[in-house]
């Protein structure tokens, strides 16, 4: 251990050197500074200063500002000396633990990366915090626009429920008159029914598949309400022409003497008949609700032959009186 003292004002009062295994202390102008250093040597007896020796980088450096520096040596001015508290307590050597440059340089280059690694972490989490702000932004512009789809679709809905309302009632209305129709056509097809055997046999067999048409039992029948309006229309029509015409046809009747013949009877609308065989012989036939009844007409012969003929353009029109029974 060696003491030094300078002048006054000089810029060192007083410097101390401690030369300890692993400390060197040195007190300058007010400042203490310490510096642990690792063991110098192994042979203390050899010349060593702070100044000329090999000092590490790595030695951990401890820095005290303020505290007054202490002389040894008796100072100049007659001064009091004053116990330097360095050398009032022992200087305990320092463990073999401390880190060396690589550690100090590994441990530096670990935090460096960690400063790194956070600063990217921070950046990323900036830009994932604007993606995420937009993806917020932009899913609350699609909530507002579903919302307001649903307020349209919901009056879309209230709007529909009124239109329901409507076609319900007018499917009850609907429901009303197609009873009404199925109630006048049965009716229909049943007055149809009623007069198919008034009708004369060349216009019956005419309307054949019309009538073939006609259900037999409305309440189970599959038939359409217009298919069967239209039969019994397609039957009227034909009744209606046949009832304003007058034909003639060849049919095959039974004679007065129960002998039967072909004829050519001429048919006045739908209510009267006359008949007239190659051999002169005449008759008449009416409608009934059992068919058409044919009777004899001897005294009339000459005078249906005359309409025939009349008809069939081998005599010139004339007026001819025929009987005709009214009912």
């Amino acid at each position: 251990m060696a003491s030094f003292s300078l002048g006054k004002g000089a810029r060192l009062h007083t410097i101390q050197t401690v030369f300890e295994p692993n400390v060197s202390a040195i007190f300058a102008n007010g400042t203490f500074a310490a510096i642990r250093l690792p063991a110098l040597t192994s042979h203390p007896s050899k010349s060593m200063t702070p100044i000329n020796h090999p000092l590490r980088l790595g030695a951990t450096v401890v820095l005290a500002i303020g505290i007054p520096c202490v002389a040894l040596a008796p100072a100049q001015d007659g001064a009091t000396p004053v116990q330097n508290p360095v050398q009032s307590r022992e200087v305990v050597p320092e463990s073999n633990s401390e880190p060396t440059l690589a550690e100090s340089r590994l441990t530096m280059g670990k935090w460096i990366e960690t400063q790194q690694l956070i600063g990217r972490e921070r950046n990323e989490w900036s830009q994932g915090k604007e993606i995420l702000k937009g993806r917020v932004e932009l899913i609350g512009k699609e909530v507002a626009s579903l919302q307001e789809k649903i307020g349209s679709s919901e009056s879309s809905v209230a709007e529909s429920g009124k239109t329901f309302a409507g076609l319900v009632e007018q499917r009850e209305e609907l429901k009303a008159a197609s009873a009404q129709l199925v109630a006048s056509v049965t009716l229909m097809e049943a007055e149809v029914k009623k007069i198919a055997p008034m009708i004369p046999d060349p216009v019956r067999a005419k309307l054949a598949p019309l009538f073939a048409r006609l259900p037999e039992d409305p309440s189970t029948t599959k038939v359409s309400i217009a298919e069967r309006f239209q039969n019994v229309l397609g039957i009227l029509n034909e009744v209606n022409k046949a009832n304003s015409e007058i034909t003639v046809n060849y049919e095959v009747r039974t004679l007065a003497d129960g002998t039967s013949s072909e004829v050519q009877a001429i048919y006045v609308g739908l209510a009267q008949a006359y008949y007239i065989s190659p051999r002169g012989e005449a008759g008449i036939g009416r409608p009934s609700a059992d068919g058409w009844k044919w009777e004899s007409a001897k005294a009339s012969a000459d005078k249906i032959l005359t309409v025939l003929e009349i008809i069939q353009g081998k005599q010139t029109p004339a007026f001819v009186p025929l009987p005709v029974k009214i009912k």
